[in-house]
């Protein structure tokens, strides 16, 4: 999938995202398990923001104080980040890989994969295979975050919806429908964008596919990359996932 077209129209489609709810529950993760507080005080927290998209999150972690590393799959998206952090005047590093491939970056204290980023890799092993490598970025006790659309959301939520938006610069239908795998739906998405010059829109259509695997199915990865799953939480509280929850969080530490 590419996010060429995409990427400029990325932060119009998540303008309500509840970006500082993500930061505020990794923070308060951290507190619960302080040892990653404990050993060098003076010293910023290492995270890399995976699939970090156009950087809304790593702006604003870089905010809180944290040695941020941003990574994601997207040239474009990445353009859009360095932009973002360039206008705060804030020194993020941003590469260009894929997920399933990391390498070369280091140790972090902490990764996290968020906005259900996850979601978009196609097969079980390629989950499997970002776990190890996250696993292999982490130094021994640090934490993996990762949040997920959980089966009610993707089997009950979406699929068969119609979401449509209209505003005058950009305006967009979100069509979802079931995908081939098990737990996974496509997202039809049509926008249509203003050419301030000429006075016409412009139509870009994107078609976006997610999956998501049983609560059991991602602690037993996770248990198999080298972590000890520490919590499953849901919807940015810290409460185990009840049978409508939609959006479940893994905070898993490398043993």
């Amino acid at each position: 999938m590419s996010y060429k077209q995409f990427a400029y129209l990325y932060d119009e489609l998540m303008s309500e995202a509840p970006y500082d709810e993500w930061v505020r529950f990794v923070k308060e993760k951290l507190v619960s398990y302080s040892s990653l507080n404990d050993s060098s005080p003076t010293e910023p927290l290492r995270i890399l923001d995976l699939a970090c998209g156009t950087g809304e999150l790593s702006v604003r972690f870089a905010k809180e104080e944290f040695q941020v590393i941003g990574v994601d799959l997207s040239e474009d998206m990445l353009m859009v980040a360095k932009k973002k952090a360039d206008t705060e005047g804030l020194a993020i590093p941003f590469y260009q890989q894929d997920m399933v491939e990391l390498e070369g970056l280091g140790q972090f204290d902490v990764i996290g994969i968020f906005c259900d980023s996850l979601n978009y890799l196609k097969s079980e092993q390629q989950v499997r295979d970002t776990f190890s490598r996250a696993a292999a970025h982490l130094q021994q006790g640090g934490l993996l975050i990762f949040d997920v659309h959980s089966l009610y959301k993707v089997n009950e939520v979406f699929l068969e919806q119609t979401y449509a938006f209209s505003d005058d610069p950009i305006s967009y239908i979100w069509n979802s429908f079931p995908g081939d795998d098990p737990n996974s739906v496509e997202h039809e998405l049509s926008f249509f964008v203003l050419d301030e010059k000429t006075g016409k829109y412009d139509r870009i259509d994107e078609l976006h596919y997610q999956r998501t695997y049983s609560v059991e199915q991602y602690s037993g990865w996770l248990e198999e990359a080298g972590f000890k799953l520490l919590e499953v939480n849901a919807d940015f509280e810290h409460i185990a996932p009840q049978a409508d929850s939609e959006r479940i969080f893994y905070i898993a530490e490398k043993k």
